[in-house]
């Protein structure tokens, strides 16, 4: 009967292993990475509001109780993000906790009987989290591969990944992160958190998930993408706080690092989602104090109490405690490097080969992992339990330092076991606990130290969700006690802890790896619950960026740039001073569209061009040619596809008199979230339809960002991303000026009737008068010189 059982398993898993494609399909090629040879895996986001004729109808029929319903429905939403961002976390952090808990405590229950029985056993369980992983990612979410902080930094700069926001995506991510990181990996689950909130956040903003008729018309108030922006940093914020229980660094996290745009009412929506995450972790871990979480006690959430470490510090100590934020600039930097090449070896050899290439490397990596963390320890003797009041020995994995890992005598510990044959959240634990000093060798940490910073750097990249923070913090906190020990046996103070140098080592790694140094010093002060520390870890996070900024960029920039993700960083290159807005149009040859087109001929252009804004251009009764507006190529398929806009004639659709007619709501020209959205080949025309005409005037863009042809490329790079624009329009010199505005044209207060007006400088022959605020020099342009689009700058 056992072989029957054996045998239908096995059948069952060929079954599994059949139906792994050979070669990737869908939008990735390999760890969520956007196809190269898809130009629109990658696309850039609309944040401009297109002020439309549409547009400004629907924003006439709204008065003050639809704005009231607005901002109740964003602090609603932002009350919504912070509970799933809370939750979801919670249920990692119990599922990863137990697993481990189970895993250790059946390994150490069996190694006391044979010890190659439970090494098998340790590899197996380890091995199949792991596979559950890669598998899920595979198969069912391959953007939820990674980190998932370069794919929505990217985003909120202006650039959309295909699939990264999706609900299976969110759904990957968990159970991924879940397999991942019980599996034993050298990865950590606070990036994939960052990602979850992000998911969580742009789905709640569009009402839920239509594929998977999990949505909610009573949500689906915010159809814009800059709406969805302000959701996604609320999301970004809500994962750092609910992974660190540090929600003030989260909110730091999103200004510093995540975000290119940011404004005071974004400020305290997202401080009140990082609020309502650590309220909703707090809750929770109350809860699970009585023991109804399993395993899942004093371990879990990462934060690492040395309130009653080290008291003060010498000037004498600030000479080490800088020597280590230079290691960790360097080693942070060898890091980013070694990653660059090692994923880049993985995009363009290995992962080509298909997915079943990905979920045999992943195995690998595993089965080499468990076997170095279970047999290293054997290599170290056994040390006497302190003489102290600490609890020792400690079987592994039970939230305990001086782990009794194959020692002889009841009385010894293991001091390579404590931090290898553990979870990485009490390792981190046991390295940054005070009143231990001596409890580790240099021997041991030294092999530690190397063998876990080859792990996390073979680990990195591959198809599984993973973040860098807590393996990070493992490598900095060893190398930081390694030059602790140093500091107590040469000072030769007894007020000098071994663990605070720890602290400082973690700092030092993360600031010169990731480079973030406002947000990280305020996550570290959180998760140490110890204030006196703030100068110490501001010291070594300046040290440590400075020395990795002398070598490369931060994790997050290089991988985003090997995943194919436009950047703009937040200063222009040094050389764009020498250049003008016409020279960094690149004399791409700008396609331009009449007011009113035959639908024959717009297909034709959209079929021959991927541009994504066609300028659109008129003719005055004297032939002069103006420029009109912008038109985008999302809403030009609107229009084809629905076909309520053509006409027989060629002539405008208001020259009869009479306003436009209005056919379409607003919402209808907003492209789904991290999708592909509307392309030409899902469009079917008849004969008939190619014979008829489309009037532009009603849906184009009538105010877009317009730059003289002579104004610097610099104040140009400064312009796009501040505003998050996708396009520029590049015109010659105006021939004439309409007004002036200036700051005291902008301080307008409301009336009695609600209404604004805008007193402006007007520039006429010898005398003022007023003129109506444009953001154009001229109504209409004679000429367009070229388009700005981010690939320019």
């Amino acid at each position: 009967m056992l072989s029957n059982h054996f045998q239908n398993g096995m059948e069952s898993a060929r079954l599994v292993w059949s139906q792994l494609p050979n070669s990737e399909e869908g939008e990735f090629d390999e760890v969520g990475f956007p196809k190269r040879s898809d130009s629109t895996a990658v696309e850039s986001v609309d944040y401009e509001v297109i002020e439309n004729y549409a547009y400004r109808e629907e924003q006439e029929r709204r008065g003050r109780l639809f704005v009231g319903y607005q901002v109740s429905l964003k602090w609603f939403l932002a009350l919504l993000i912070g509970i799933g961002t809370g939750v979801a976390a919670i249920f990692i952090n119990i599922s990863v906790e137990n697993f481990a808990g189970w895993k250790f405590a059946l390994t150490f229950a069996i190694i006391q009987k044979s010890y190659f029985a439970g090494l098998l056993i340790y590899v197996l369980f380890n091995l199949a989290l792991v596979f559950s992983s890669v598998y899920i990612v595979t198969r069912f979410a391959p953007a939820a591969a990674g980190s998932g902080i370069p794919e929505i930094k990217g985003y909120l700069n202006g650039i959309d990944v295909h699939g990264i926001l999706l609900f299976r995506t969110l759904v990957g991510k968990i159970f991924g992160s879940i397999g991942s990181v019980g599996g034993g990996l050298a990865l950590g689950k606070e990036g994939p958190l960052v990602h979850i909130g992000a998911c969580i956040a742009s789905l709640l903003g569009q009402g839920g998930s239509t594929k998977y008729h999990l949505s909610s018309r009573w949500l689906q108030g915010f159809n814009s993408d800059r709406d969805r922006r302000d959701l996604v940093t609320c999301g970004c914020a809500a994962g750092v706080a609910a992974a660190f229980r540090a929600p003030v660094g989260g909110v730091l996290f999103a200004l510093e690092e995540v975000t290119s745009w940011w404004r005071s009412q974004l400020m305290w929506r997202v401080f009140f989602t990082s609020a309502v995450v650590a309220v909703v972790v707090r809750t929770a871990m109350a809860w699970c104090k009585s023991g109804k979480c399993g395993h899942f006690g004093a371990g879990g959430f990462i934060i690492w109490d040395i309130s009653d470490g080290q008291e003060d510090y010498s000037f004498a100590e600030l000479l080490p405690m800088a020597v280590i934020g230079v290691i960790g600039g360097l080693l942070g930097a060898l890091f980013n490097q070694l990653t660059r090449y090692i994923t880049y070896w993985r995009r363009n050899y290995l992962h080509k080969k298909g997915a079943r290439v990905k979920i045999i490397e992943i195995c690998v990596i595993s089965v080499i992992t468990s076997a170095i963390s279970f047999g290293l320890p054997l290599l170290r003797k056994c040390s006497p339990c302190p003489e102290s009041e600490v609890e020792c020995p400690n079987p592994p994995g039970m939230y305990g330092n001086y782990v009794n890992f194959y020692c002889h005598n009841d009385k010894e510990y293991n001091d390579l076991a404590t931090i290898f044959f553990n979870t990485q959240d009490d390792a981190i634990r046991n390295l940054f606990s005070a009143k231990t000093i001596h409890e580790y060798s240099a021997q041991s940490l030294l092999t530690f130290l190397v063998m876990f910073y080859t792990l996390a750097v073979v680990t990195f990249g591959t198809a599984v969700p993973a973040g860098q923070f807590v393996p990070g913090i493992m490598i900095g906190s060893t190398y930081g006690r390694l030059v602790g020990m140093f500091v107590v046996s040469f000072y030769k103070k007894p007020n000098i802890e071994e663990g605070t140098y720890a602290l400082l080592g973690a700092a030092s790694f993360l600031g010169g790896s990731m480079r973030v140094t406002v947000s990280l010093c305020v996550i570290m002060v959180e998760i140490s619950n110890n204030l006196k520390f703030l100068p110490l870890i501001m010291l070594v996070l300046l040290i440590s960026k400075a020395v990795g900024d002398a070598f490369n960029d931060g994790l997050y920039e290089e991988q985003a740039r090997l995943r194919g993700i436009p950047l703009l960083d937040s200063r222009p290159k040094y050389q764009m001073r020498r250049m003008t807005a016409l020279e960094g149009c690149r004399t791409r040859k700008v396609v331009s569209l009449p007011r009113v087109i035959k639908v024959l001929d717009l297909v034709s252009i959209l079929r021959c061009n991927k541009h994504n804004g066609f300028p659109v251009i008129d003719h005055t009764r004297s032939g002069e040619t103006l420029v009109i507006g912008l038109m985008l190529r999302s809403h030009l398929l609107v229009l084809l596809q629905s076909k309520v806009d053509f006409q027989h004639s060629s002539l405008p659709s208001d020259s009869r008199g009479g306003s436009f007619p209005i056919r379409h709501n607003n919402s209808e020209f907003i492209k789904p979230v991290s999708s592909k959205g509307l392309s030409l080949e899902d469009i079917h025309l008849s004969q008939d339809d190619l014979e008829m005409y489309i009037d532009l005037a009603p849906f184009l863009n009538p105010s877009p960002y317009i730059v003289p042809e002579d104004m610097s490329l610099t104040k140009v790079y400064n312009l796009f991303r501040q505003l998050g624009l996708r396009h520029v329009l590049v015109v010659p010199k105006p021939s004439r000026v309409l007004g002036l505005i200036t700051r005291k044209d902008l301080l307008i207060e409301d009336d009695d009737n609600s209404e604004t007006e805008l007193q402006s400088t007007s520039v006429s022959s010898q005398h003022h008068s007023r003129s109506a605020l444009t953001r154009n020099a001229d109504v209409g342009q004679p000429l367009l010189n070229g388009l700005l689009m981010q690939n320019n700058l």
